[in-house]
């Protein structure tokens, strides 16, 4: 008895691999770091290395997890941190690394040597932690005795940290992976403000513009906050001004952002009542900015208190905003809420964890990068869709604008210039024109109805459409006219062409009224002459057409130049439909 095989459903198998990989991810530093324990206290005035040692020893620090999120406070005097490996102890060069560090300072003390200071713009030290701090320790450093750290103190308001030891080559692979993501994360964004910037040059439309320069100011902050500004990229020119950068484009970017939302999601034809405060907070936010900027500690400082309640009222204002564009037809307010409201989701828990809580959340630190990229790429969407779609109610209005209503073919306007420009091309070639008017057609009005002359038209004007070349010109000059421009085309084959017309016009076998008669047409020809305009040739042509009514109608009659002071209704030439 053949054993019944379990099929499991590709989505399934598919989510089971992605949840290893997260596990993998996860679980990979902590496999390769070496276990530790930790305690701090804040700096009391008098303090000495040794001192904060001995406390250690005797358990008078606050205990802490180094593996978890941890909150110094710096803002007064700092705070003495010592940390402790635990037994297996990697006997080998290795390196403590802080991660998510702070915006000041961090001092190691070495026991009988000078301290180590290290900051995330600081380019006198050797090591280098990209997104992160690090020291490192030759094997011949003791690996049981404590690490004593020293948080500066720093303007900034802290931010959670976690501390980690590995073996050189474990750390130098963490560091290569923390470098390609961050990379990965920097050029998407970047790469979607460039195609934005050409957008905006090629369209000379500012939305791309604004939606550039809030990735490009989101590229700062990031960079900043993460370190990625000065390693890798080694700009030594901006060191000590990253509060600064940051609070500055922090505030330009929700300027850019406020903007952007404006004109993107409609909010003047949706939610008309918030296009007053969003455009507040537009303008308000670089005030802000230049206020921080200008050196003065009164106006930093207010612009410091001014910042954070801004950007919650702000952030507020912007997710009220497009969801109620959204809600309200707005199609690409979804899209900004699809790209903007992780983003605003992982800035708020970060605040939450600022405030000690979510210690474990150790992610959130380089989540803000993988949601401006995705941010980048759904906005980038959204904007190229609504590119597409201006461009095809663009075409469909030019079309309405070029194409006669009834008949479908071009109106005088579209095909005057349609014409003009096939003159004026050079070299020079032959083109001929062909003036048509219907025969019978008042008769075929007044017998029968406006309805059944504009469905004849329609009918005459798809037969004549489908017996000429996809590259002629055929439009409807006026009531019962046409008028149709051949490319390329002598004397003879316009004739022919035009006989084609008469006979094809003819099979349709419209009756006009109570006489009998078909619907039929009469053709002018007339060709290009040097000297000739769009006009001349128009009056040669109609001056054969007339000449063909004259001569019985349902037939074609070719023009050639006339003789000054000769009769222009005469014709020099005729052929019959009936004849050929």
């Amino acid at each position: 008895m053949k054993r019944k095989s379990r099929r499991i459903a590709p989505g399934w198998q598919w989510r089971r691999i992605w949840f290893a990989m997260l596990l993998l991810c996860a679980g990979f530093d902590a496999l390769h770091a070496q276990e530790l324990s930790g305690a701090w206290r804040e700096v009391r005035p008098g303090d000495t290395p040794e001192q904060v040692i001995s406390e250690f020893r005797e358990g008078h620090l606050l205990p802490f997890s180094p593996s978890r999120l941890q909150l110094f406070p710096t803002q007064r005097d700092g705070a003495w941190v010592v940390l402790q490996m635990q037994p297996p102890y990697i006997a080998d060069d290795r390196v403590l690394h802080v991660d998510t560090p702070p915006a000041g300072a961090v001092s190691f003390y070495p026991g009988g040597r000078a301290p180590v200071r290290m900051a995330m713009d600081d380019f006198s030290n050797v090591v280098h932690g990209h997104g992160r701090l690090a020291f490192a320790f030759t094997a011949g450093q003791r690996a049981a005795d404590p690490i004593l750290l020293k948080f500066e103190p720093a303007r900034s308001m802290p931010a959670p940290v976690t501390f980690r030891m590995q073996s050189w080559p474990d750390y130098l692979d963490t560091d290569a992976g923390w470098l390609v993501f961050a990379t990965s994360c920097f050029a998407v964004m970047l790469a979607m403000a460039a195609m934005a910037l050409c957008f905006a040059l090629m369209l000379r439309d500012m939305l791309f513009a604004w939606y550039a320069g809030y990735l490009i100011c989101y590229v700062l902050i990031q960079a900043t906050q993460t370190g990625f500004i000065y390693h890798p990229l080694e700009l030594q020119f901006l060191s000590g001004l990253g509060a600064v950068i940051a609070g500055a484009t922090v505030a330009v970017s929700v300027s850019f952002a406020a903007i952007f939302l404006l004109r993107f999601a409609e909010i003047r034809q949706y939610v008309p009542l918030l296009r007053v405060p969003i455009l507040a907070l537009a303008f308000g936010m670089p005030l802000v900015a230049l206020a921080r900027l200008t050196g003065i500690e009164a106006l930093m400082s207010s612009s410091q208190l001014l910042t954070g309640p801004l950007l919650i009222l702000g952030s507020a204002l912007l997710l009220l905003a497009s969801v109620i564009a959204a809600v309200r037809g707005s199609r690409y307010a979804w899209f900004f809420l699809v790209g903007w409201t992780p983003l605003l989701a992982l800035t708020s828990l970060r605040a939450i964890q600022v405030s000690g809580l979510l210690a474990d959340a150790f992610w959130l630190s380089d989540a803000p990068l993988v949601a401006g990229a995705f941010e980048a790429v759904v906005l980038s969407v959204g904007l190229a869709d609504r590119a597409l779609i201006l461009r095809r109610d663009r075409d469909r209005a030019q079309v309405l604008a070029d194409n006669d209503a009834l008949t479908g073919v071009l109106n005088r306007r579209a095909w005057n210039e349609g014409a003009d420009a096939l003159l004026a091309s050079s070299p020079p070639r032959p083109l001929s024109v062909l003036f048509l008017d219907l025969d019978h057609f008042k008769e075929l009005n007044d017998c029968q109805g406006h309805a059944a002359g504009d469905r004849a038209l329609i009918a005459v004007a798809d037969a004549l459409r489908a017996e000429l070349r996809p590259g002629d010109l055929l439009g409807r000059y006026g009531g019962e006219e046409f008028v149709a421009l051949l490319d390329g085309v002598d004397a003879d084959n316009a004739v022919h062409v035009a006989v084609r017309l008469c006979r094809r016009v003819h099979r349709l076998e419209l009756n006009v009224g109570t006489s009998g008669n078909l619907l039929t047409v009469s053709i002018g020809v007339a060709m290009r002459n040097a000297s000739d305009s769009v006009d001349d040739l128009i009056e040669r042509a109609d001056a054969a057409m007339y000449a063909a009514k004259l001569a019985g109608r349902n037939r074609v009659m070719l023009e050639t130049q006339l003789r000054p002071g000769a009769n222009r209704r005469r014709p020099t030439t005729q052929r019959t439909a009936q004849s050929e």
